[in-house]
């Protein structure tokens, strides 16, 4: 496996113990403070939440349920620390630097703070009245597929909004309890494998439903001229990823369907999805499946990040019930017994291997070389 790789750089640095206490202070001292601090921002919200149900005296909706198992905090937390330490082995395999989440001034993250919590009686109006589809109006009828235009988790404006692009960083990570960043980092050692021995300037990446760019960002601090393209439907969060990416170069985004890649076929050496096919219907996950690898040049890879399926890790087959009954995901039960070996398949690529990543798992999958 790729992340078990060890370069002749890594085995200098564990050579130096110092060299290696360093880095792991310098990681502790970057990663703890995010999970700190958006540990902290879920404990609120789960008190507000508290707070005004029992303001409502019981009228609003039952709360979710499952009969299956569900992991108490304490093993939660537990999956959290050994996906930070397979990121900081990753570190220290030289598979890719110390990571820089470039989460702005603690102002910034004061007022992105503020935006999540000012949002928080509107997501909850909407679960307890199970409103879902303010973002299906007169104007934006026939302008995005229908399945887009949603209130996904609820969040004011769906995917249409500049308000919804600045918070959906906040969100995401608040939802993973600060590791969304860790999780997107572990396609890297994938890409990684993909790209062994080749220059980097003659590769093309495309990363579809790239939202506010932070898996290119992630991409970038490994591959700085790797030439990047980010996909995504939502002129806002495209708007907010070149802003977010703006130092980077070698990098551009487009508005676009993934249903129809706006590029030639055989035009790319990786094509990567994070936290993304969890909320496309079973039909338009089989055509974007398709664009992929229609899109990859032959032995071109594809690494898809998203959500852990039914059968990958027992203890965790309640919150596959809980998940979509907290958040409107009305296609990730689907997601989660969908077959992408399958998919694949059918698509002439090759499943090449699955890897967990706390509540996240990483598939990859290769375009075989034409004999």
């Amino acid at each position: 496996m790729a992340g078990a790789i060890k370069t002749d750089r890594w085995k200098r640095g564990m050579s130096n113990p110092l060299s290696r206490i360093a880095t792991r202070v310098a990681y502790g001292a970057s990663q703890l403070p995010r999970i700190a601090w958006y540990v902290g921002h879920g404990l609120i919200m789960r008190r507000l939440a508290e707070e005004a149900r029992r303001r409502d005296g019981g009228t609003a909706r039952p709360r979710s349920h499952t009969n299956a198992p569900v992991p108490d905090r304490g093993r939660l937390y537990a999956d959290m620390a050994m996906l930070l330490w397979q990121d900081l082995a990753n570190v220290e395999a030289d598979l890719y630097p110390l990571p820089d989440d470039h989460d702005g001034s603690f102002l910034t993250l004061l007022h992105r703070s503020r935006l999540f919590f000012e949002d928080l009686p509107e997501i909850y109006q909407r679960r307890k009245s199970g409103a879902h589809r303010e973002v299906l109006n007169e104007k934006t009828l026939g302008k995005r597929p229908r399945y887009y235009l949603q209130n996904f988790h609820f969040q004011s404006g769906g995917w249409m909004t500049d308000e919804s692009a600045r918070r959906y960083d906040t969100q995401v990570e608040v939802l993973f309890n600060g590791t969304a960043n860790a999780t997107r980092r572990q396609a890297l050692p994938q890409l990684r494998e993909g790209f062994a021995g080749r220059d980097q300037r003659k590769l093309r990446l495309l990363d579809i439903g790239c939202g506010t760019g932070r898996f290119l960002d992630l991409v970038k601090q490994v591959w700085p001229r790797l030439p990047s393209l980010g996909l995504d439907l939502s002129e806002p969060y495209i708007k907010y990823a070149k802003r977010h990416l703006r130092r980077r170069s070698w990098i551009n985004f487009v508005v676009g369907n993934a249903e129809s890649i706006p590029t030639p076929e055989a035009s790319y050496d990786a094509v990567t999805s994070i936290f993304m096919f969890h909320e496309l219907p079973p039909k338009v996950r089989r055509i974007i499946f398709g664009e992929c690898a229609r899109v990859l040049k032959p032995g071109g890879r594809l690494v898809l990040v998203d959500s852990l399926q039914r059968g990958d890790e027992p203890d965790y087959e309640g919150l596959f019930d809980l998940f979509p009954q907290n958040y409107h995901e009305p296609y990730y039960a689907s997601y989660t017994t969908e077959d992408f070996g399958a998919i694949s398949r059918a698509c002439g690529l090759t499943h090449i291997r699955d890897v967990k990543a706390f509540v996240s798992k990483v598939m990859v999958f290769d375009k075989p070389v034409k004999a």
